[in-house]
C-alpha cells in the first residue's frame, strides 16, 4: 500500500483481497468527507477517471475500484463475471473501506454496475449517476469495425487506436495512452465474460426500469456526439422519479476524458445537492 499527501487529504492506492481475487482500490480526499465511487467501464479501469477524480476530491472522498477482471485487479479465468456478482464485490471494497452511503458513478457498462449496486444494496448507495451508460440493448450503435478480439491477442497498437475510435467524438481525438495500456491488462479469458455479463444484464431488463423503482436520486450525463450508445436514448431515463439529464455539447461516448472539468463540475453539483437533503 502507498500513500501520498495531498493538504489535508491522502491519495492511497491498496489491493484487497476477496474470496474471489484481488481488487486494486484508489483511495483519495478527505477521509471524512461524503464519499464518491467511480466505477470504469469495460476494458478499462479506475484509471479513466484519472482527469476528473481530482477535482472530486477537493470535497469529496473519491473511491476508484478496478473490478474483478480489469486493471490491476486480479483476473481469474474461472470465476463469475456477471453484473451482480460484480456489484457484490464492489459492495464488500465499500464496506471495508466504511465510507458510509456512497454517491456511486459509473462510465458506460460502468453503470450497469452501479445500478446493480443500487438494487442489491440500497443501504450502501445514497444517489446514482451514470455517464454515457445505454439504458438498453436497443439504444447499442453497431461500432463499424475495429473489435478487439480475444484470440488475436495482445492488440497492435493500430488495433487498439481503431477500437478506441468511437470511444471519443472525432476519430483523431488524443486518446490518453494510459486507457491503452489497461487494455493491454486484460486477459483473453475473462474478456469475452466481462462483455457477455453487460449484455445480459441489459437484455433482462433496461435500466431505466430498475432504478424507477430504487428511490435514489438520479443524473444521466450523455455526450451529444456518442456513437456507441444513441443520445436520444438518454431521455429514456426520465421515467425515473425526479432523474435529471444533462447533455454535453461537441462531446462523445467518454466525457470524463473529452470535457472532465466540465464533467467533474457536473458530478461534484449533483453529489453536492444529495448531500443537502435532509
Amino acid at each position: 500500500m502507498t500513500s501520498t499527501d495531498t493538504g489535508p487529504a491522502t491519495r492511497t492506492e491498496r489491493v484487497l483481497a476477496l474470496p474471489d481475487g484481488d481488487l486494486h482500490v484508489t483511495d483519495e480526499g478527505p477521509r471524512g468527507a461524503p464519499a464518491l465511487l467511480l466505477i470504469h467501464g469495460t476494458v478499462s479501469s479506475g484509471r479513466s477517471w484519472d482527469l476528473v477524480a481530482p477535482a472530486l476530491a477537493e470535497a469529496h472522498r473519491v473511491v476508484r475500484v478496478d473490478l474483478l477482471g480489469h486493471g490491476r485487479s486480479a483476473k481469474p479465468a474461472d470465476v463469475s463475471y456477471a453484473v451482480p456478482d460484480q456489484a457484490a464485490r464492489v459492495a464488500a471494497v465499500v464496506e471495508r473501506l466504511g465510507t458510509g452511503p456512497v454517491t456511486v458513478v459509473g462510465h458506460s457498462s460502468g453503470g450497469i454496475v452501479a445500478t446493480a449496486l443500487a438494487e442489491q444494496r440500497p443501504d450502501l448507495v445514497a444517489a446514482v449517476a451514470l455517464v454515457d451508460t445505454g439504458p438498453s440493448l436497443d439504444a447499442y450503435l453497431e461500432p463499424p469495425g475495429g473489435d478487439l478480439r480475444p484470440q488475436q491477442w495482445p492488440p497492435t497498437d493500430e488495433e487498439l487506436r481503431a477500437a478506441a475510435r468511437t470511444a471519443f467524438a472525432t476519430d483523431d481525438f488524443p486518446a490518453p495512452h494510459a486507457l491503452f495500456d489497461d487494455v493491454r491488462l486484460m486477459e483473453p479469458a475473462s474478456m469475452g465474460p466481462v462483455a457477455a455479463a453487460a449484455t445480459a444484464y441489459l437484455a433482462a431488463v433496461p435500466l431505466p426500469t430498475r432504478l424507477a423503482g430504487l428511490g435514489k436520486p438520479l443524473l444521466v450525463v450523455f455526450g451529444e456526439l456518442d456513437r456507441r450508445w444513441a443520445p436520444s436514448s438518454a431521455t429514456d431515463y426520465e421515467v425515473v422519479p425526479g432523474a435529471t439529464v444533462t447533455m454535453l455539447a461537441g462531446v462523445g461516448h467518454t466525457p470524463i476524458v473529452e470535457k472532465p472539468a466540465r464533467t467533474a463540475a457536473i458530478l461534484r453539483d449533483f453529489a453536492g445537492a444529495v448531500e443537502r437533503v435532509p
